[in-house]
């Protein structure tokens, strides 16, 4: 299990428009890497259009934000444009980053228990170290979350 103070895993992974991110490319630059289970869900669209909508005040406080789910290329390029949403989205089919993050496990749903992603999100210092992890995410005030401890 990660934890702060680790270095961030490395990776490399295909966002909505099919051109691959590195986590290295955004070296010197703090990074928001917020993991959800689905697009177009009503939590994890609350979750990103709260970032959406304080993206500026994270990019004055020199945060990047990059999302990440299991969902296809295609499915992150439509929850995009149907939220105007201002940063990538990884397509982690594979559940590579998912899994290297630990951020997969047991979860439950009105009481029925199965394996899936688990809401977390990861602030990644500029020399790619751990600064915080959050598991308790407020999915309306998530920038705030941030924000507020940065």
């Amino acid at each position: 299990m990660l934890k702060v103070g680790d270095v961030a895993p490395k990776f490399e992974a295909i966002i909505q428009d099919g051109t691959k991110l590195k986590l290295s490319d955004y070296k010197g630059k703090k990074v928001i890497l917020y993991f959800y289970p689905k697009d177009n869900t009503p939590g994890c669209t609350a979750e990103s259009c709260n970032l959406r909508d304080n993206y500026h005040s994270l990019l004055e406080k020199g945060y990047i934000v990059i999302g990440v789910s299991a969902d296809s290329e295609k499915s992150h390029q439509k929850f995009i444009d149907k939220y105007n949403l201002p940063f990538p989205l990884i397509a982690d089919t594979e559940m590579e980053i998912i899994r290297a993050f630990g951020v997969w496990g047991p979860k439950k749903f009105m009481g029925r228990e199965y394996e899936g992603i688990l809401r977390s999100t990861f602030v990644i210092s500029e020399d790619g170290i751990i600064e915080e992890i959050i598991t308790e995410v407020k999915t309306k005030a998530h920038a705030e979350q941030i924000l507020e401890r940065s």
